[in-house]
């Protein structure tokens, strides 16, 4: 029984890594059932057998290419204080990720409007908990500090760190510089950065 049971994890893991594999190569719009089965190298009955819905693959997915590339310990963020310097180290390490996983990454927010409605959502929580913990003790309450979480969950977002350092060819240095001098200005000054125009 023990070896039966290693086999159905082993078939598992080979299941999730193909599907792992694929979604971070061709992307999550162009992998079939077919081809995770193909490349894991077993049945498509098998991969249903293992992940009866797509929601469940998804998060199995997610756990084995996090449990591979581990992202930043967001948590650790709170032990600075002053948001300046929690800002230059989240930052930093964020955009250093983004930048080690960039090409892993890309296929996976391009295609997210075609994943099950649970794995965009995690994706979401997954933005909102960086950007809250980037700020955390230092948005107030109320419409200002709406709109500095947004903006830091903005800059914790893979597509903003890309944005800059793919398309226009910043560094991550300059994006960071950049996106720490936002935070803090927007913070000190205790109102939105950019002001609605009057339509009177």
């Amino acid at each position: 029984m023990t070896r039966r049971a290693e086999l159905v994890d082993e078939t598992r893991r080979q299941i999730t890594g193909a599907a792992a594999l694929l979604h971070t190569t061709i992307g999550p719009a162009n992998t079939s059932i077919s081809s995770i089965a193909e490349k894991a190298g077993v049945t498509r009955l098998t991969v249903y057998r293992h992940f009866p819905d797509a929601e469940v693959l998804f998060e199995a997915c997610r756990a084995h290419w996090r449990a591979e590339n581990p992202p930043p310990d967001a948590l650790a963020w709170l032990e600075v204080d002053d948001l300046e310097p929690r800002a230059r180290r989240a930052l930093g390490e964020l955009y250093t990720w983004f930048g080690a996983h960039a090409e892993e990454l890309y296929p996976l927010y391009r295609d997210m409007r075609t994943m099950p409605h649970a794995a965009q959502e995690r994706m979401r929580e997954d933005n909102r908990g960086l950007g809250n913990l980037l700020v955390s003790g230092h948005a107030p309450e109320g419409e200002a500090g709406r709109r500095i979480r947004a903006v830091a969950r903005h800059l914790a977002d893979y597509r903003t760190w890309r944005s800059l350092v793919i398309d226009r060819d910043l560094t991550d240095a300059e994006a960071v510089d950049l996106g720490v001098l936002l935070l803090v200005s927007l913070v000190d000054s205790g109102r939105p950065a950019i002001q609605t125009r009057s339509t009177g």
